[in-house]
């Protein structure tokens, strides 16, 4: 069976049941199953599905690629006898894209949103016997409001367009916890004052109830503390650096997390009662910290330049959903290997488990959300709803340095003049910042950007290698500051109406797209070559222009790996190397050597 890792790294139980594996699963194409209560009609479900994998995959064993609004999932299991008595909680990863969810043909809950974690109180719909949860799922295939991301709502993928992902495509878990317990732990680092800012809230009878928290550095103990519980929620900041100069960022990177030396706090918290342990979890933070500052982004109070790939996040097997839990480590660590320092996770709130590997490894992260195609109130809410919860699931992860609410003005395509949808992309700028003020925001990446943390711009008009005239425009119009504000790629203004650039820093955040057909794969790319020296050749081409500018602090390259169609990976769709990694690292490393540094 896959995926059997524990799925939420950052707040750790031991009593958990993985619910991933064989469930009865149902098409419901003519959308009678309410009707007819399929809930409580197990005939109904005539499929068997590979849950966490969506129909539309082949590991799911259906691979189905058409449109199905409408699926029902259903699994018979047994709760440990050992958690009678404490609070049974079924967790859903993620499920796209409108959720309803029995257990033994009770309505526990409903949840909208394809993209993060979601979860409900059990226990009083559980029998102790055999139980049932059923699991009704809505997607609409071709409602262009919702955030769909780079699933197209075209039933045959073309362009940039993928093939849809339905229904549960996360880890389904249950588990049990004491009727106190915790709901919420976050962790914000202060780098300058050397401490971390802990936020515990715990559900349930408090009185008399008190938390011990222990924090450890690389297996030794450096902090004690306890709180004694009067409220749901509690703040306490603890000082680790302790004025030992060593400990801070002066001295290489002493105790902070960088992607060189990816240092992380592990935490033990216990809520207990007279000594009597009520519930306990693992966790872990890092300290770090990014601003920014004369034009540069800085991490841990150092200038940083950001050596990115770009990372949709997609397996020709499992499409949004990694096939395991190791290849999830593998995208990292294949990425590290050719020099790249992060990764803007493209259109696709990721998996938790790739954000706990980004932290272990040491690997920037710019956060993203999918996109709507199209514009109204009904889109502009989901959105808005759909980022509330990603920052709350994902505010402790270290590696993330970077949120990206809007892309290419997705979703807001006449941003640059129409007021309405710039107060969208500024609304949504502030409601990430007033949710996580420890982060950069970027508000509309690639091009018409109102107000941002860094001015991010796409461009791809580099041609290929025998296009000289095109090449030596290309390198002109982002060798300068002036030179890029003034750019308008895809004939479109680095800013809307109305804004201009700040000073923030200016990174290219989307270009290369190198197409390199290996085997039989049939595709397209931005430019293209024919063999792999060629490959190499164009992508030091490339690299040079991006190396040469006096503007630039920072480039996100297209793309890690080929998707479906896209054959501009610079590993194929089954994460084969198209050259030598050691070759692009070569490249990647010219920024240091001091060859093309100015």
């Amino acid at each position: 069976m896959m995926r059997q890792e524990y799925p939420r790294p950052q707040l750790k139980r031991k009593n958990w049941l993985n619910l991933n594996g064989t469930w009865q699963f149902a098409f419901d194409d003519e959308n009678v199953g309410v009707k007819e209560a399929w809930q409580r009609n197990g005939a109904a479900f005539t499929k068997e599905i590979n849950v966490p994998f969506a129909y539309q995959t082949k590991l799911s064993g259906i691979e189905d690629p058409g449109f199905h609004d409408h699926v029902w999932y259903r699994r018979e299991l047994t709760v440990p006898a050992d958690w009678k008595g404490q609070q049974v909680i079924l967790h859903f990863g993620a499920v796209d894209y409108r959720a309803w969810v029995y257990v033994n043909e009770q309505l526990v809950g409903f949840h909208e949103g394809g993209n993060v974690s979601f979860s409900f109180d059990v226990t009083h719909y559980l029998n102790w016997g055999t139980e049932s949860v059923v699991v009704r799922v809505e997607d609409p295939s071709t409602d262009e409001t919702i955030p769909r991301g780079k699933q197209y709502w075209i039933e045959k993928s073309d362009s940039i367009w993928y093939t849809r992902t339905t229904g549960i495509w996360q880890t389904v878990w249950m588990e049990a916890v004491n009727p106190v317990h915790f709901s919420s732990v976050k962790f914000t680092p202060d780098v300058d004052r050397g401490d971390v800012h802990l936020e515990v809230e715990v559900e349930g009878n408090i009185a008399g109830k008190q938390v011990e928290v222990e924090i450890s550095f690389k297996g030794e103990p450096v902090a004690k503390d306890v709180i004694q519980l009067f409220e749901k929620n509690n703040h306490r900041s603890i000082n680790l650096f302790q004025n030992k100069i060593f400990r801070t960022h002066f001295h290489h990177d002493g105790w902070c997390w960088t992607p060189e030396n990816p240092n992380l706090f592990d935490v033990k918290l216990a809520v207990k009662e007279q000594g009597e342990i009520l519930d306990e979890i693992d966790a872990y933070f890092g300290m770090r910290k990014v601003h920014t500052e004369d034009g540069m982004v800085y991490l841990n109070n150092k200038p940083y330049y950001q050596k990115l790939v770009l990372d949709q996040g997609y397996w020709p097997e499992g499409l949004l959903t990694a096939p395991s839990d190791e290849a999830l480590k593998l995208d990292i660590e294949l990425a590290k290997e050719m020099g790249f320092n992060g990764c803007r996770k493209h259109q696709k709130v990721e998996d938790p488990r790739f954000l706990y590997w980004a932290d272990q490894l040491g690997f920037l992260v710019w956060g993203e959300c999918a996109a709507s195609p199209s514009f109204n109130d009904k889109a502009a809410a989901r959105l808005t709803r759909e980022w509330i919860e990603i920052i709350e699931r994902d505010y402790n992860h270290p590696s993330i340095v970077a949120w990206v609410p809007l892309n290419e003005s997705w979703g807001i395509p006449n941003v640059r003049a129409d007021r309405l949808q710039q107060n969208h992309s500024l609304a949504m700028y502030h409601l990430v910042k007033s949710l996580d003020a420890t982060r950069l925001v970027i508000s509309n990446d690639g091009w018409e950007l109102t107000r941002s943390d860094i001015c991010a711009i796409h461009n791809y008009n580099h041609g290929n290698a025998d296009e000289t005239a095109k090449y030596d425009h290309y390198k002109q119009s982002i060798s300068t500051k002036e030179q890029l504000l003034q750019s308008q790629p895809a004939k479109r203004k680095i800013y809307a109406n109305g804004f201009e650039h700040q000073g923030e820093p200016i990174l290219l955040t989307e270009f290369g797209g190198i197409g390199f057909k290996v085997g039989e794969d049939a595709g397209w790319g931005y430019t293209s070559v024919t063999g792999a020296d060629e490959f190499v050749a164009d992508y030091r081409r490339i690299m040079e222009a991006i190396y040469a500018s006096k503007a630039l602090h920072g480039y996100c390259y297209t793309q890690l790996t080929d998707v479906e169609q896209e054959i501009n990976g610079l590993l194929t769709y089954d994460r084969k190397p198209k050259c030598e990694l050691k070759e692009i690292r070569k490249i990647n490393d010219m920024w240091h050597s001091g060859i093309v540094e100015g």
